[in-house]
């Protein structure tokens, strides 16, 4: 149609004896007659030098789709040819406001959720240690039922249809991961109770039972058809149970050593997932283009970057705040199902202390700069006796000797910020691994428990890594004593006869010299 003249192109093919309306698409009709009626506006039809084609099908302009429409138009151009123009039509005024009204109610819905976990959690910690070890207890049998459930899902059908007591099997191995990994808390309990050591016995039982038993289970419901897919599973289920069970393994103890060391790093990461998300939605990607995380591509730079700092600063002053309740600070021996008041010699760290910055420090900066810094304190040597005071400015005989700068602090909050800085770097990461699960199975949350959040794992994801890492800070740095009566008095029930006498006649001896 663009290179010749429709009427002279049917002039010869009739010459030639073709009939032209053998080259007419179905449903077009020629029209080359002076005066014919224009075309209905639900009519497709194409011009050229008086000759049309008409479509007798309407044409469906209804948008494609919601997000744009689009818009098909032919004219002419000066020169007598046809132009095609395609004009692409905005996003409508009435799906923006509903992808705006969407967002907002998720966030509302997601604000609400966190609150009532926040003040729930709040209502647990008040409550007392054994009930946090039930809630921790509860969010390890939730973590394995989604993370076991990610390939039963994808593999129902074969599953049900040929291997046997496959949910059984796997909660057994749950069964025995919990026995192990707690057993050694029992014990510890029992230790530091004297009133308990009458269950030292069976204390030092062993259940070798236990594991023989899930073993043989396991091996017994294999199938030789099906015997790749279930070591498989088998892997999956020991990876399941190394990321939950594995890592929260010292969890329980954080919260015996005190509630603070539970309650401080949980906080840190909710910190830091709230502070990243708001930083990510309202300046991500205004300087940083470059995504930050392929695996989680709604995660920023702006994100990640804004949240660490924000968390850095907010441990500092939330670990002065918890520094000052001994029902966070107190270790507990006994859990009891009432609250009560705690009584303890608290931890120095727990204690506000003195800081001298070293004077060598503070001679790499400027002296001009160095007397603007508030309560620095700068000392004078006299020309008599070489005194060291105070410096007088209007003294000629003070001569500058060094700085002094000290300042009050709570030594806990120096160990924030190596928390707090763990949880915005390297407890994220956690998150990330859950991120390439579900995009490895095709999900979008690990489950619909939390209203606007997902499941317990899309929560606690980045809770694994944090727990484990304040369990080794604590043994590292903050642990001091690794002996106390209720243990002394439980090893000296271990010893044979002999020995113990000769341990009682080393004690008189020791008290004789005291």
């Amino acid at each position: 149609e663009k290179n010749g003249n429709a009427q002279k192109d049917s002039e010869k093919m009739t010459a030639s004896g073709v009939d032209a309306s053998e080259n007419v698409p179905s449903g077009m009709t020629k029209s080359i007659a002076d005066g014919n009626e224009p075309p209905t506006p639900n009519h497709c039809t194409s011009e050229t030098n008086g000759a049309s084609w008409e479509s007798s099908t309407p044409l469906d302009l209804s948008p494609p789709s919601p997000v744009e429409s689009l818009n098909f138009s032919l004219s002419h151009n000066p020169s007598g040819e046809r132009k095609d123009e395609i004009i692409f039509h905005p996003t409508s005024h009435k799906t923006k406001v509903r992808k705006e009204e969407n967002r907002t109610r998720k966030i509302l819905t997601r604000t609400a959720a966190g609150l009532i976990m926040v003040s729930t959690f709040a209502f647990i910690l008040w409550s007392g240690h054994i009930y946090v070890c039930m809630l921790i207890a509860l969010l390890e049998a939730l973590l394995f039922r989604e993370l076991v459930r990610v390939r039963y899902s994808q593999n129902f059908d074969r599953i049900e249809s040929a291997i046997p007591l496959f949910r059984t099997t796997q909660s057994m191995w749950f069964l025995l991961a919990i026995f192990y990994t707690y057993s050694d808390l029992a014990v510890d309990i029992v230790k530091a109770n004297t009133s308990l050591h009458y269950l030292l016995p069976y204390a030092q039982q062993q259940m070798p039972v236990v594991d023989s038993t899930v073993v043989m289970v396991t091996i017994l419901t294999l199938r030789i058809d099906h015997i790749k897919f279930q070591l498989n599973q088998i892997c999956w289920t020991i990876l399941v149970l190394m990321l939950t069970i594995g890592q929260l393994k010292y969890v329980m103890h954080n919260v015996f050593n005190g509630m603070f060391w539970f309650t401080f790093p949980t906080m840190m990461v909710i910190g830091n997932d709230v502070c990243a998300y708001v930083c990510g939605m309202t300046i991500g990607r205004k300087f940083i283009k470059r995504p930050f995380v392929k695996l989680s591509p709604n995660k920023t730079w702006e994100g990640f970057i804004g949240g660490g700092i924000i968390t850095v600063i907010y441990g500092w002053y939330f670990s002065k705040w918890l520094a000052g309740y001994k029902w966070m600070t107190c270790p507990v021996t006994m859990p009891t199902f009432y609250p009560s008041k705690l009584t303890c010699d608290v931890n120095e760290i727990f204690l506000p202390a003195k800081y001298i910055v070293p004077a060598q420090v503070i001679e790499l900066v400027p002296r001009a700069l160095a007397r603007m810094i508030p309560k620095m304190a700068e000392m004078c040597t006299t020309n008599v006796g070489g005194v060291c005071v105070l410096c007088d400015a209007g003294e000629p005989s003070h001569i500058h000797s060094h700085f002094v700068y000290s300042f009050t602090i709570i030594p806990i909050q120096l160990h924030s910020i190596a928390l707090s800085t763990f949880a915005s770097v390297v407890a994220p990461f956690g998150g990330f691994f859950a991120s390439a699960m579900k995009r490895a199975y095709g999900l979008k949350d690990f489950d619909s428990f939390i209203p606007g959040h997902g499941g317990v794992m899309d929560r606690f994801d980045c809770q694994f890594l944090m727990m484990l890492c304040t369990w080794v800070h604590y043994n590292t740095f903050v642990k001091m004593a690794t002996a106390s009566v209720p243990k002394m008095l439980y090893m000296y029930n271990l010893l044979p006869e002999f020995e113990k006498k000769e341990f009682i006649q080393k004690i008189m001896e020791l008290a004789k010299e005291n």
